[in-house]
């Protein structure tokens, strides 16, 4: 990446040659092209949000900034990424969206999430450490900011504006008005299940801002919600991208022998899950991790994994994730061990499931959605 201050070589991680998908974008460069031509003062507390693959903090590590992410997979990539281009460990100050931001912030630089959700979420938590001289900045491919990205920063922080698209990407100008009332944060959010989802009927979700479909169940989920196995007795299960828990804590509930670690490479989702399991008073044991999938999970170590695998990554679509989420439970599925899977119809994952483990099986079947199961051997 071609930046004022030098050109950082950057990847994604997890690091994959064949992977076409560079770690930044236009609107990454839109910004830091701003910050040089303009030169607001770089010398108080700098922080980064949304910082996707880390490519902002690292142009801007000299300014010591901190970066605060959902990502996990994101907050490893600033990690190789920093090391790769040579900053000294420390340098960089690295926080999740579940820790407590700095209390003073003189400049903030906002990479417009997909979520609006958790936008209006962080947007609220930074507010308080907001002053009326403040630099705040934010930036996104034109497509991804819309009237109500625009809302939010004009109703939480201040006065906004836009500037001119630049290869199709645009910033945001916001002016803070520290004095102003805020609205109140509204996540995480909490929602009664309907009464016909199996085991979980009648029970509570709890969403944290950014997961997905965080203010309703969504129809995958329900789906399989209706085709869970049963009468498993026991066993190490792994809800595989957790999101809210709601597949791991429907298994705990009908069968409290059994052991669930959920995982997923979102801070909030993992919240999310260890919220909804408290919430509805599950007594089996449980786990609660925040990692890329399957990795640091022994071989031949889990009996059963659910899985809906997303198909995007930030605005790409892309089955990378799911390719990677399916390989890793071939892995760690012990002799016998059955992986689950929900997904659209069109995305073929019983060819994957196929080529993988031999086998596929249909369990379930709509129009929109499939439920498939694959056995290993």
């Amino acid at each position: 990446m071609t930046t004022p201050w030098g050109e950082p070589v950057l990847t994604r991680f997890p690091e994959d040659p064949r992977d076409r998908l560079r770690a930044w974008d236009a609107s990454d460069e839109y910004l830091l092209r701003h910050l040089a031509d303009r030169r607001p003062p770089l010398s108080g507390t700098v922080v980064v949000v949304g910082d996707r693959w880390g490519a902002l903090v690292t142009a801007l590590a000299a300014y010591r900034p901190t970066q605060i992410t959902d990502s996990w997979l994101g907050q490893e990539a600033t990690r190789a990424n920093l090391a790769r281009n040579g900053v000294e460990p420390g340098t960089v100050r690295l926080l999740t969206t579940r820790d407590d931001p700095p209390e003073r912030i003189d400049v903030l630089l906002v990479r417009v999430p997909k979520s609006l959700a958790l936008l209006e979420d962080q947007l609220l938590r930074l507010a308080p450490s907001v002053h009326a001289d403040t630099v705040v900045v934010g930036t996104g491919m034109v497509k991804e900011i819309h009237t109500s990205t625009l809302a939010l920063f004009e109703r939480i922080l201040g006065p906004t504006r836009t500037s001119l698209a630049e290869r199709k990407a645009r910033l945001i100008f916001c002016a803070p008005e520290p004095a102003a009332a805020r609205p109140a944060n509204p996540w995480p959010y909490r929602y009664t299940l309907p009464e016909d989802v199996g085991p979980v009927s009648g029970h509570t979700v709890v969403n944290h801002a950014g997961v997905f479909c965080a203010d309703r169940l969504d129809i995958g989920t329900r789906f399989f919600l209706r085709h869970l196995p049963a009468g498993r007795g026991g066993g190490r299960v792994v809800d595989l991208g957790c999101g809210n828990g709601v597949l791991g804590t429907a298994i705990a509930l009908a069968d409290p022998k059994a052991e669930v670690l959920f995982v997923d490479e979102s801070f909030q989702a993992v919240a999310s899950a260890q919220d909804t399991y408290r919430a509805n008073d599950v007594s089996g044991p449980a786990e609660f991790r925040v990692g890329d999938g399957l990795a640091g999970v022994p071989a031949g170590s889990v009996d059963l994994v659910l899985n809906n695998p997303p198909f995007h990554s930030h605005q790409a679509t892309t089955d990378a994730t799911a390719w990677r989420m399916f390989t890793g439970a071939r892995r760690t599925l012990r002799p016998g061990g059955e992986l689950w899977v929900v997904g659209n119809r069109h995305l073929g994952y019983h060819a994957k499931l196929r080529r993988l483990f031999g086998n596929s099986e249909v369990v379930a079947s709509d129009p929109k959605f499939v439920v498939l199961k694959a056995v290993r051997r």
